[in-house]
């Protein structure tokens, strides 16, 4: 079983709908030799991803750039923190060779937030697009970014480059959000969702945008559904949500496991009730699991 499968520091044992098997070996370690082979880091790996091994023996994996190590020290996320590495210029052309390699027709990228850039390296995640489409034409990527400090200049380099999907999480609901994400800010993350659609919308972009909820954070189905009006009056037209996890005894503790039936109950609600184009919603979703299910859905 997963790592992901174990009591956590909350006490609450997991139940078995988020037990997962350890399973499709062979093609999990081509991958992996793949990536190490590239010196490229995923999302996968580097914040515990429960799906790993299922996207691993499927040949997709959701690259992260701009390091292993990012500025800020979110109370949800396994995710490295501390100084970071200088850019690797070679790093998108890296990318897009594995992306050829593997025969993707649909990339995500992420990144660790770099506030140590004058631009949060948005220069370097547009760079990613451009080499995955000049390498491989056919792909379509999918980005899901920081906030950029909110530097509207900085969300234009990646959205110059159309990408298919531009995400950015919001995570949890307004009244967790400082807490869990001490170093972002609500606010200032609707804010830059709602200019990436507004920009999408005045260029005539074909982009899609997304956001992602954690649950089982102490949020209320009042709160929750608070935040799909925010996300609604954004201009966010696909969203996720997934069962909070533990990584390890250094991030929060989950407060409550959600069943698969409330899950389906919150992908009909922001279908129906809000009119998102696409909702996913279940224990194990991710904000870019089944990315590519997702957008086709809502086009």
């Amino acid at each position: 079983m997963s790592n992901q499968t174990q009591s956590n520091s909350s006490g609450l044992p997991h139940p078995e709908w988020y037990k997962v098997a350890f399973s499709g070996g062979k093609e999990r370690m081509a991958m992996r030799k793949l990536l190490r082979d590239s010196r490229l880091h995923t999302v996968c790996e580097s914040a515990r991803c429960p799906n790993i091994c299922d996207c691993w023996k499927r040949q997709t994996a959701t690259f992260m750039i701009l390091g292993e190590h990012c500025t800020r020290n979110c109370r949800f996320c396994a995710v490295k923190h501390g100084k970071p590495a200088a850019p690797d210029p070679e790093e998108p052309e890296r990318i897009a060779e594995a992306v050829e390699a593997l025969k993707l027709r649909y990339v995500v990228i992420t990144c660790v937030t770099r506030d140590d850039l004058p631009d949060g390296g948005a220069a370097a995640m547009g760079a990613c697009i451009r080499a995955i489409r000049q390498r491989c034409p056919g792909c379509k990527v999918e980005v899901l970014c920081s906030d950029y400090a909110g530097n509207e200049q900085a969300l234009q380099l990646v959205l110059q480059e159309k990408p298919q999907v531009f995400g950015h999480n919001l995570e949890t609901v307004r009244r967790l959000s400082a807490d869990i994400r001490p170093q972002a800010d609500y606010e200032r993350s609707l804010h830059m969702l709602a200019s990436a659609a507004r920009r999408a919308q005045q260029e005539g972009a074909l982009s899609k945008i997304k956001s992602g909820l954690m649950l089982g954070l102490g949020e209320s189905e009042q709160e929750v559904r608070e935040t799909l009006t925010d996300l609604c009056n954004c201009g966010v037209q696909i969203v996720t949500f997934g069962q909070y996890l533990q990584p390890s005894q250094e991030q929060v503790p989950v407060q409550r496991y959600v069943s698969p039936t409330e899950f389906a109950n919150w992908k009909q609600i922001a279908e129906k009730d809000y009119g998102f184009c696409m909702a996913v919603a279940g224990p194990l979703i991710r904000s870019s699991y089944l990315a590519e299910e997702a957008y086709l859905a809502a086009e």
